[in-house]
């Protein structure tokens, strides 16, 4: 019960965070204009049978490094997520389903294992296009890793939702130990690539979109990709159909920087 009551508390955390990014006017976004997102994200049994998957690991094992990439970028139809949490996931038939519940259309691709590591790929789209719209990007991230810990809780330890809905706190320190990192570079003359690396919380995504736009900047596409408490995104951005200047990019890096380090920081002070 106390586990349950954790999750609904994570995904109505991740709504708060959704709903104060929409609040604020936003620019032109290529991808998709946000959405309200769903309250609550996942409700399945912990008892069902077709769990996220069943681990065979014992207590002496260290804990893998879990990941959730969304990857915009390769696939022209559909959005791409990638999942691997050291080799301990199952069929993951309810991740499938958590995320068809929220409306989309799910398959499961290809499986691959590197090493000790098992990757699994989902294809997923809605109303026949991949997922353009950022809060429902940010929802199908967080839905993922409401999954992880809700069926493999000893991944909370490493994730940065573990530190406030999980069973056990990661060890680092998230706001002391994770440093934000913030690069612009040139990728041709149209657009440029916005590298971002920090720690990682609900309602990123759209707390980086919300900056971006902001300055006036266009998102054409994104990889969102969550490594245990990190988050490190890619997102192709252009100016009026041209790369970022100098300058702009400065100020772009400036603002991310500052917010980003600084998430308590009202908008009156900047």
């Amino acid at each position: 019960m106390a586990l349950a009551t954790s999750h609904h508390r994570l995904v109505t955390a991740a709504a708060a965070a959704a709903g104060a990014a929409a609040a604020a006017p936003r620019g032109s976004l290529r991808f998709g204009a946000p959405r309200t997102p769903p309250r609550r994200i996942c409700c399945l049994s912990v008892n069902s049978a077709n769990v996220l998957g069943a681990s065979s690991a014992t207590a002496d094992d260290p804990v893998p490094q879990p990941v959730v990439l969304i990857d915009q970028d390769s696939d022209r139809d559909a959005t791409i997520v990638q999942l691997s949490f050291g080799d301990r996931l199952g069929a993951l038939l309810d991740t499938m389903k958590a995320l068809k519940d929220l409306g989309l259309d799910v398959t499961k691709g290809s499986v691959s294992t590197d090493s000790s590591v098992t990757q699994t790929k989902f294809h997923i789209m809605r109303l026949g296009r991949k997922v353009e719209d950022p809060d429902m990007l940010e929802t199908i991230r967080l839905t993922i890793i409401n999954n992880l810990l809700q069926y493999h809780p000893e991944s909370s330890e490493k994730l940065a939702m573990g530190e406030f809905f999980g069973i056990k706190a990661p060890e680092n320190k998230i706001d002391v130990e994770v440093a934000t990192h913030v690069i612009v570079e040139d990728d041709g003359p149209k657009r440029s690539m916005l590298y971002i690396e920090t720690a990682d919380r609900p309602g990123l995504l759209l707390e980086v979109i919300k900056i971006i736009t902001d300055v006036n900047c266009d998102v054409e596409s994104a990889e969102i990709d969550t490594e245990g408490l990190v988050a490190k995104d890619k997102f192709h951005v252009s100016y009026r159909g041209a790369k970022l200047n100098s300058s702009l990019s400065q100020v772009l890096v400036n603002c991310l920087r500052y917010y980003l380090r600084r998430p308590e920081t009202d908008e009156d002070s900047y």
